[in-house]
């Protein structure tokens, strides 16, 4: 359930949104960011903010570390 970007960046944050049971409305509202940027940030086309990566590990139970490793790391569910 891991997505690797073309820039190389691990991103599990829609493993773990599916894993939670939430639609990307869902997560954007507990958030407070548009479902747009929940699909950018899935898509590894946006990186977010050290408070949003926070909110997003937060609503989803997990750790920022998780939801973003290091590519070298091979971190994810």
């Amino acid at each position: 359930m891991v997505r690797t970007t073309a820039a190389g960046r691990l991103n599990a944050v829609r493993g773990h949104r599916q894993l939670a049971v939430l639609t990307q409305a869902q997560l954007a509202t507990a958030c407070q960011v548009s479902r747009q940027t929940v699909v950018a940030i899935e898509a590894g086309d946006y990186a977010p903010s050290v408070y949003l990566a926070l909110r997003l590990a937060t609503v989803l139970g997990t750790t920022v570390e998780t939801l973003f490793a290091p590519s070298d790391a091979g971190v994810g569910p």
